[in-house]
């Protein structure tokens, strides 16, 4: 991967690759566990793909081969929060960023972990990784946002025997289910999320962003409200200098150079 890189917050690696963020949690000794210094760093990492409008897309992954086990249960025990005000559990789930988000997984993405996959738009995995939400066999429950959106995500009859289990999945199944979009030998996660992330940076960043949110919102519109609430959102996209660049650059058959604005 090229590009610079410097480190986030405690137990997180932020690296810039073009136009994409990656954002590494690298606590492998503990297998990625969420603690409150790897929340901030998350957080912080979000809050600077938003703002820079260099970057377009961004990519969340673990380090040591695998991505997260989920809350550090031994930091809860201490009486710490993985928190940040107005982002929630892994400074993610309750606010996502703007701009797409790509998880890359490698081995566990348990509990926690699993909720920071599914709070992400994509999610790339290996074959021989593996998700759950096992709260239920710690006395807990999946507060994190897995119980919200992964009805969504793979139906409400998996999600419910899933949740209520608390069992395993394989990659395969999550794959068959549609939490997974992309599946991949094992060692290829962060390389094809990469590759997935560089084809969306390609598009117009202003269009990619007002497509994220009618695709996360639209579903909660009323009906008779749905066009006019779409329209609020393309309007200023097809104002934009970037609609006028992605024109041009077609009529001239070269590929447009975005702006942002």
């Amino acid at each position: 991967m090229s590009g610079s890189g410097h480190p986030g917050e405690g137990g997180v690696v932020v690296e810039r690759d073009g136009a994409v963020l990656v954002v590494t949690i690298d606590r492998p000794q503990a297998r990625n566990a969420v603690n409150r210094a790897v929340a901030e760093g998350i957080g912080a990492a979000m809050d600077e793909l938003d703002g820079d409008d260099s970057l377009f897309v961004g990519v969340v992954t673990g380090a040591g081969g695998t991505f997260s086990a989920g809350m550090d249960l031994k930091a809860f025990l201490a009486g710490e929060k993985p928190h940040v005000p107005g982002r929630g559990f892994a400074g993610l789930v309750e606010r996502p960023p703007r701009k797409p988000l790509i998880a890359a997984v490698e081995g566990y993405a348990l509990a926690g972990g699993f909720e920071i996959a599914l709070a992400c738009d994509l999610v790339v995995a290996a074959e021989g990784a593996s998700f759950g939400l096992p709260e239920v066999k710690r006395g807990l429950l999946a507060g994190g946002g897995g119980l919200l959106r992964l009805p969504v995500k793979a139906g409400l009859p998996k999600a419910t025997e899933w949740a209520l289990t608390g069992d395993r999945v394989s990659a395969a199944d999550a794959h068959a289910a549609g939490v997974v979009n992309r599946l991949v030998p094992d060692g290829e996660a962060l390389p094809a999320a990469l590759e997935l992330a560089r084809q969306i940076a390609a598009n117009g960043p202003l269009a990619v962003q007002g497509t994220k949110r009618i695709l996360a919102e639209g579903p909660g519109w009323p009906a008779e409200e749905a066009f006019a609430r779409q329209w609020e959102v393309y309007a200023p996209i097809r104002a934009s200098e970037d609609a006028q660049e992605g024109a041009r650059a077609f009529t001239e058959k070269r590929a447009p150079v975005w702006r942002g604005r």
